[in-house]
């Protein structure tokens, strides 16, 4: 059995930013807000933190002082993956140096590659990595998809310890559950499929949705390892139409809107991620009144 990072909700936020640059004190008071709800970790520059479009150095002056602000309350994932491999080494031990409990690692976007290399692209991070990794598979964004036998040829590896799946295929994710059993860590990595995913025997998610609603989303992962399944199911069919609305644009174009609205941020993206179209927003600012949030 690989060592569980964190077993519950990991928010993968946002990066505050303006026209001046990080917003570090929006920054603070976001994690600060999202310990305090009960999140079990925090994902810093993936995706949805807009890793691609921060500098080399605010990437990593956003890695100091994110664990600055958590101050050892919450397991830490530093999103270090890159399409160049030789920068995802270098990323990657720049988060061991200051101390994060893992590495997020997607996929190689644009060049892509072939399964085989994959397999050897993620050998050769882990190999380096004095951090454990986990895989990140979002074939929608990369134009690649990890297939079960190429986790189960990358379970093995000591540094590699589990995934956010976000390929949408239940079929494939139980191909990959029955080839790598408790090899591989499985998180969840979109929000409309926690409970099924949580019913796989993964060990939570890797959440959007968390941004905005982290205490709901641990209510969720937490009724089911409680053994109330039709409570998880019923959370995730309540939140639903908001999950969506949340993916209406690329991510992380609304949850960017939605914590603007809730103050905690102001609605700025780098491009060529262009703010909210103005009905979508207004329909999401909606589903969110239904959800309790003052907005």
């Amino acid at each position: 059995m690989k060592k569980v990072i964190f077993r519950g909700v990991a928010t993968a936020l946002i990066t505050p930013t303006t026209e001046k640059g990080v917003d570090f004190d929006a920054f603070e008071r976001l994690i600060n807000w999202q310990i305090e709800e009960g999140v079990q970790a925090l994902v810093i520059c993936g995706t949805t933190g807009e890793g691609p479009t921060l500098t080399d150095e605010e990437h990593r002056e956003v890695f100091r002082k994110a664990m600055d602000f958590a101050a050892g309350r919450v397991a830490m994932i530093a999103g270090t993956g890159s399409n160049d491999t030789a920068y995802a080494i270098d990323l990657t031990k720049c988060a061991a140096d200051l101390g994060y409990d893992a590495g997020l690692l997607v996929t190689p976007y644009y060049n892509k590659t072939t399964q085989r290399g994959l397999i050897a692209m993620y050998t050769a991070i882990a190999d380096s990595s004095p951090l454990p990794e986990i895989l990140y598979n979002v074939p929608g964004r990369t134009g690649i998809n990890i297939e079960p036998a190429t986790y189960a040829a990358l379970a093995d590896h000591p540094n590699i310890v589990g995934i956010k799946e976000a390929n949408g295929n239940m079929a494939k994710i139980v191909e990959t559950a029955a080839l790598c059993g408790d090899r591989l860590c499985i998180w969840s990595g979109e929000d409309g499929m926690i409970t099924p995913m949580l019913a796989m025997g993964g060990d939570g998610v890797i959440s959007v949705l968390s941004n905005i609603l982290p205490r709901k989303t641990v209510e969720l992962c937490q009724s089911f390892f409680d053994g109330d399944v039709a409570r998880s199911a019923a959370l995730q069919c309540d939140m639903l139409p908001l999950i969506n609305a949340l993916f209406c644009e690329t991510n992380p174009i609304p949850v960017k809107a939605a914590l603007a609205a809730m103050g905690f941020c102001e609605n700025y993206l780098r491009l060529p991620l262009v703010p909210m179209e103005e009905g979508h927003r207004q329909h999401m600012l909606e589903l969110m009144r239904q959800q309790g949030l003052n907005v």
